[in-house]
């Protein structure tokens, strides 16, 4: 698929424009790009125009200069959607992107025909006791290793520290895009839910350890008009794992 680029909020985004029909917009996830949606793209039937692009400071597109936030995301698809003059569509969204058509959908009912969420993020993990264990041996071994290791040099320590035991997503990132990670991943969509009015289809993975399955359940039992699709086997990006499933399951949800 080849691509084009266009600029969106004084940053410039990659992204492609495949087929026609009615427009279909599909959003990666968070560390991912549009190579990631592929199955997604050759998964939807024909009668659609697919859009894709890569988020800011993913794939091809400019990095952005500030610290960005969900609501952030948001905009920037939001503002895509008015360069392209795509008035109503049906959006798919894996992961965070899936988190952040939550927000786009709740706010903007008029332009969602239907909502297709793949193991969709935007609800906080519980705060089981297992969560605090690995949390305060975490800030434990923190502690250990800025003041015992690195005690003249604090925030070198603190630097180091994150690099060798943060999230693969923590370490994966950097500058500007280490502190967005920071910031969205502590961020709850769960109030948008109720306000999303459009048909919407929610796909999980059974073995999801990213996105856990409970948390599918959150969007079902808070989105009015939905329902859960859980398959077997797969993890946190289904649509790969049980990839005959879930074209057979989006064909019929989008015819």
């Amino acid at each position: 698929m080849e691509k084009s680029r266009l600029e969106v909020l004084s940053t410039e985004l990659s992204y492609i424009e495949v087929g026609e029909g009615k427009p279909l917009v599909i959003l990666h996830g968070w560390g991912a790009n549009i190579e990631s949606i592929t199955p997604i793209v050759n998964a939807a039937p024909k009668g659609y125009k697919i859009y894709a692009y890569d988020a800011p400071g993913f794939g091809d597109s400019q990095e952005p200069s500030d610290t960005l936030s969900t609501e952030d995301y948001y905009r920037y698809l939001f503002e895509f959607l008015k360069v392209k003059n795509i008035k109503k569509a049906t959006f798919i969204g894996h992961s965070f992107g899936g988190k952040t058509l939550t927000i786009f959908a709740a706010k903007h009912p008029e332009m969602v025909e239907k909502l297709i969420l793949i193991d969709a993020s935007g609800v906080i993990p519980k705060r089981t006791l297992k969560y605090y264990f690995k949390v305060y041996t975490f800030k434990t071994l923190r502690f250990l290793y800025t003041k015992l290791f690195f005690w003249n040099n604090n925030t070198d320590g603190i630097r180091k520290f994150y690099e060798k035991f943060g999230s693969d997503d923590y370490q994966n990132s950097q500058g500007v895009m280490r502190k967005t990670f920071v910031k969205v991943v502590n961020e709850s969509t769960v109030e948008y839910f109720r306000n999303i009015k459009a048909p919407t289809l929610i796909i999980w993975g059974e073995n999801d350890d990213e996105t856990p399955l409970y948390m599918a359940r959150v969007f079902e039992d808070n989105i009015e008009d939905s329902g859960l699709v859980v398959l077997k086997n797969a993890g946190h990006y289904s649509y790969i794992d049980d990839y005959g499933t879930f074209s057979a399951v989006l064909n019929s949800f989008l015819d």
